[in-house]
């Protein structure tokens, strides 16, 4: 869930793209592309089982140039709906040069859109045409977090976490797309070379946060044989329903058809009642939701209110037990966590994380909650990560958070000396790797 900030660099960030993009070969996205169909009988295998993979077809790319890895791979794999039905989803695989191969990064991307071409492993690559106005700037631009983690000599491996129909905000389908994922990773090491049992941690912002959040609560019961030391979960969005007051009529009004539409593709019961309740004339520009990415959607319905989109303004709110099974704290994760959060974000009220911080420090969950009094929802994108990577680094190395609680409200993150020397040090590397340098650790000697 990304906000307007996009409006006022996406044309910039497109023009860098569109310079950048020497190598014009066929890149079949997602829906025409048969790598994605799993092949018959799949539903027979373990949840995690690799079903196919490959090295990713193009070249990966973040907002301003290729990224020079060692390799990058794709993976089909089996995982499960909201529903306990077998689906296959695919997860991109990052590995630098000079790789720790016993070092393992999940971030989840915010895709936050309702479009199976909008998924990170067709929007990283270059070529990657669709999306509508804007196209796939939304990943590419979080591709610079796991560029940092991948600078750490870490492999990095994102999900398609909203599955073959693009589900957005089917949470529980996410949360078991992203275990699979690792858990499909961590079966790899023939191909990728990663170590047996690696040291593994979580990551997301936004949307992503929702997909890592569910991971972490559904882990004991879903996935009892991964060990997980922790996870880093940014700008949450605790409860869906309560995110809907708060972006409507505001620059973050396209946020709202993905997420009803995404619904729509997991729940029977709500795509029948959108059928039915959507404004007739207004009915196409709705649906158009279902063939763009995040800053089109964002573009498009921009300050508008999406209730006059519906015959009945309260639709959205008519499928409580859906959108409850569907926001989070409904199990106290036994996974480290690490949590931040402006107390400005304009898309969900710091109120819901509060709460939820305090579900999971009663239920036993160790927390370390960090509150950010300047910080919006995308400023706190880049100011939270500095803290969320040396919370991830402790925990791959070793060190043990403690049990229980801690909170941490500071009156901006950059104030911490901490926080300005990973930024420094970040940008550096990015200009490095602008001018072609491998991405990984610079080893000596």
């Amino acid at each position: 869930m990304w906000p307007r900030a996009f409006l006022f660099c996406f044309l910039f960030c497109a023009t860098i793209c569109a310079l950048r993009e020497v190598e014009k070969r066929t890149n079949s996205p997602p829906t025409d592309d048969p790598f994605y169909v799993p092949p018959d009988g799949f539903e027979d295998a373990a949840p995690g089982t690799i079903l196919r993979h490959r090295p990713v077809p193009c070249t990966i790319v973040d907002l301003a140039h290729i990224l020079n890895l060692d390799a990058s791979h794709q993976i089909l794999y089996r995982t499960t709906d909201s529903f306990g039905n077998a689906i296959a989803t695919v997860t991109t695989l990052l590995v630098p040069y000079n790789a720790d191969d016993s070092k393992l990064l999940s971030y989840q991307v915010a895709e936050d859109a309702a479009w199976m071409n909008c998924a990170p492993s067709y929007a990283l690559q270059l070529p990657s045409i669709l999306g509508g106005l804007g196209g796939n700037i939304v990943p590419r631009a979080q591709l610079l977090l796991m560029e940092a983690a991948l600078q750490q000599g870490w492999l990095v491996n994102t999900p398609d976490f909203e599955g073959p129909d693009a589900a957005f905000l089917a949470n529980t389908l996410a949360g078991h797309a992203v275990l699979d994922g690792i858990r499909a990773v961590h079966a790899s090491s023939d191909f990728t070379g990663i170590a047996p049992d690696p040291g593994t941690v979580m990551w997301g912002y936004s949307g992503g946060s929702l997909a890592t959040g569910f991971a972490a609560e559904l882990q004991p019961s879903y996935a009892p044989d991964l060990r997980i030391a922790g996870a880093a979960l940014g700008g949450t969005v605790p409860n869906i329903t309560g995110a809907v007051p708060l972006t409507n009529e505001s620059p973050n009004t396209g946020l709202i058809p993905p997420g009803v539409l995404g619904l729509s593709h997991e729940y029977p019961e709500v795509r029948n009642a959108l059928s039915d309740i959507l404004v007739l004339e207004k009915r196409e520009a709705f649906m158009q939701a279902e063939q763009q990415c995040l800053v089109a959607n964002i573009l498009q319905f921009y300050g508008g209110n999406i209730f006059f989109y519906f015959e009945n303004p309260d639709f959205i709110f008519s499928f409580d037990s859906i959108t409850n099974a569907n926001s989070m704290g409904h199990h106290a994760p036994q996974i480290p966590l690490y949590i931040y959060k402006g107390t400005q974000d304009e898309v969900s009220a710091i109120g819901e994380t509060n709460e939820l911080v305090q579900y999971y420090c009663d239920g036993g969950s160790s927390v370390t909650y960090t509150k950010d009094l300047t910080a919006t929802h995308l400023s706190m994108t880049i100011l939270g990560a500095p803290g969320a990577l040396i919370y991830l680094k402790d925990r791959l190395d070793g060190f043990d958070p403690g049990s229980g609680c801690s909170v941490d409200t500071v009156i901006s993150s950059l104030l911490n000396p901490a926080t300005s020397a990973i930024l420094t040090e970040a940008l550096i590397k990015e200009l490095l790797s602008l001018l072609g340098k491998p991405v990984g650790p610079i080893l000596i000697g």
